[in-house]
């Protein structure tokens, strides 16, 4: 079976399971999601459309041979026992109120064998636990649940996918010291507006033999450039919570970038993938294709085509590198997620205090989470979220 591609599709474009743009239909986003011969890679979550997602995605596989796909599935929300809690989602399987501890391998094994049955396949080639509170991220038995889907063979590798807003950058590292040697992968956001939190966590990942997946790789659709601040957004879009002027703000800082893809042969998209493939660990992107509703806007199917034209090979020296993120530091610009210097009172399922062990933990990585990890900028610097 296929490893992760240079660049994928996830089954949260769309926008038919999150709210990016115009929800397209059935077949075009089964056209989207079908592997071929330069995006083989396809991404899916059990609680997007609470499995409808992985029906589609099933649809997608059907007639490609099983050796030429690379399939990575998700799950970690309770979608049949909890209760959806407005935008929060519906609750982490860990959630105590729904079971303890014991009680969860049984869970993850049958989370996981129902997404495959709804793929119609036998088994993930990555399977992460999506979106963990501090329980996911720490208890053993969370983890021993996993390793038993891995030995039953319902998955070749495992991971983990923070979320599903930007943060949880010692929960990450945490993670991977406690549980490394099950870990394969895991998925942060990073492009090269947004490098700040997750390039704090390339080192402890490639110390830990842990490849990543990088997501949010198209900054809220900026990179395929088509947005621009005239345009407005459809009612209820993912992208609303974002600041007023995030856009012309963020295509101030792609302009500067544009030089730089030029030289190269690239679109503002395909030099976002790149910088993140540029950095040492980083094995896959994957931007959300988005179908803008505003009249004129390019049709969602050339995103696809403009994603696969990008080069396997990275063609951007180490001083491009440093000039583009210069160019889109983001350091401080928000709350971020996870164990926080910010928060007090307590725990919540996405941001909870830092624990005693974070800050010999923080110092083994060179972070200091008073100043690396808290917010600096004014409330109305550009933020981001899944």
């Amino acid at each position: 079976m296929p490893e992760p591609g240079h660049v994928a599709v996830g089954a949260w474009s769309g926008g038919r399971f999150l709210s990016f743009g115009e929800p397209v239909d059935d077949e075009r986003l089964v056209a989207l999601l079908r592997p071929d011969e330069r995006i083989h890679t396809v991404l899916t979550a059990d609680v997007y459309g609470e499995g409808e997602a992985d029906r589609l995605v099933g649809r997608a596989l059907d007639g490609v041979a099983r050796d030429d796909y690379c399939l990575v599935g998700a799950i970690g929300h309770d979608f049949t026992s909890g209760s959806r809690d407005g935008p929060r989602g519906f609750p982490r399987f860990t959630d105590p109120a729904l079971r303890g501890p014991h009680e969860y391998a049984a869970y993850i094994r049958d989370a996981t064998a129902a997404s495959l049955a709804r793929i119609g396949v036998e088994s993930f080639d990555v399977l992460l636990l999506h979106n963990p509170d501090r329980t996911g991220y720490t208890h053993p038995a969370v983890w021993e649940g996993l390793a038993a889907v891995r030995e039953a063979g319902l998955t070749r590798a495992l991971g983990l996918a923070p979320g599903p807003a930007n943060g949880f950058t010692l929960d990450l590292i945490d993670c991977l010291e406690r549980f490394g040697g099950l870990i394969d992968w895991a998925m942060i956001i990073l492009n090269p507006l947004e490098p700040w939190p997750g390039e704090l966590v390339l080192d402890a990942a490639r110390a830990h033999d842990a490849r990543l997946i990088t997501r949010v790789v198209d900054y809220g659709g900026l990179f395929w450039d088509d947005l621009r601040p005239e345009h407005e957004l459809p009612r209820g879009d993912h992208r609303a919570f974002r600041p007023e002027g995030w856009v012309a703000d963020g295509l101030r800082r792609i302009d500067a970038m544009r030089p730089i893809a030029e030289r190269h042969g690239l679109s503002p998209l395909q030099l976002a993938c790149q910088w993140n493939l540029a950095h040492a660990g980083v094995a896959c992107a994957v931007p959300t294709l988005i179908e803008e509703g505003f009249p004129g806007a390019r049709p969602i199917e050339s995103q696809r085509a403009e994603l696969a034209a990008t080069p396997r090979e990275i063609v951007l020296s180490a001083d491009e590198v440093a000039a583009i993120r210069a160019a889109g530091d983001n350091t401080g610009c928000m709350a971020l997620k996870g164990a926080s210097p910010e928060h007090e009172g307590d725990e919540r399922p996405d941001r909870w205090p830092l624990q005693p062990h974070h800050a010999q933990l923080a110092s083994r990585w060179g972070i200091d989470p008073a100043a690396d990890l808290a917010r600096r900028a004014p409330a109305g610097a550009p933020a981001t979220r899944a």
